[in-house]
């Protein structure tokens, strides 16, 4: 741009001169560059808080048993759970990275809840609770161990419905020990979504109203 002479005896009003066929340079281009780079890190930084706080309020849960009889903190985790759901908003969750052996931190799923809590009447403790994904077979397993031998372990159908929902059929169910495994009805079917998810963990609700939080477990459950 040729340079802009500014004479005292001249009008302040001057305009800079633009030689044919050469433009100003333009501020809004330059500034379209950083603002998105500062809004995927402004996500990352708050998706990260809203996941500490999370796992935080729920890391001395006992899987969620000393919850049920904490309303105010059940509330508190409650929130923290719609916080990530707002993070998953119009995410796509039933892809391949729900494949995988989920296993679990917190729920309020009485029936798992009673289990874990009462392993003890049957001489046992219970382990690791499980969800084992194959979504290219269409595969779930819910699974609760009993170390060192036993676990029991129920088999389900899935189909992908949304881009976050599962339904899922109950098919079979086993209780097994270290000699012997005794085959049980299956019962029920329903349908959970995965609100949110990530390299590490997953958070969940499901048809009842339940609340799950589970991450990748450091290995593969097999049968």
């Amino acid at each position: 741009m040729a340079p802009v002479l500014t004479l005292p005896a001249i009008s302040s009003n001057l305009v800079p001169f633009v030689p044919q066929n050469h433009e100003l340079p333009s501020l809004h281009r330059r500034r379209k560059k950083p603002i998105p780079s500062l809004s995927r890190s402004s996500l990352a930084d708050h998706s990260l808080s809203s996941k500490r706080r999370l796992l935080d309020l729920i890391s001395d849960q006992d899987r969620g048993l000393k919850t049920q009889s904490n309303p105010s903190k059940l509330s508190e985790i409650v929130d923290a759970i719609d916080a990530m759901g707002e993070l998953g908003r119009d995410t796509v969750t039933t892809g391949q990275s729900l494949s995988a052996t989920w296993r679990l931190l917190w729920t309020t799923e009485k029936e798992q809840l009673f289990i874990i809590k009462n392993a003890f009447l049957f001489g046992t403790r219970a382990g690791d609770v499980l969800q084992v994904i194959d979504v290219e077979k269409g595969k779930l397993n819910n699974v609760i161990t009993f170390p060192p031998h036993g676990v029991f372990f129920v088999r389900s159908n899935i189909d992908i419905a949304s881009p976050q929902r599962v339904n899922f059929r109950f098919t079979s169910a086993v209780l097994r020990g270290e000699n012997w495994e005794l085959p049980l009805p299956p019962f029920g079917q329903g349908w959970f979504e995965s609100i949110y998810i990530d390299d590490e963990i997953r958070v969940v609700k499901d048809i009842r109203g339940d609340y799950l939080v589970v991450d990748r477990a450091p290995y593969s459950w097999k049968e």
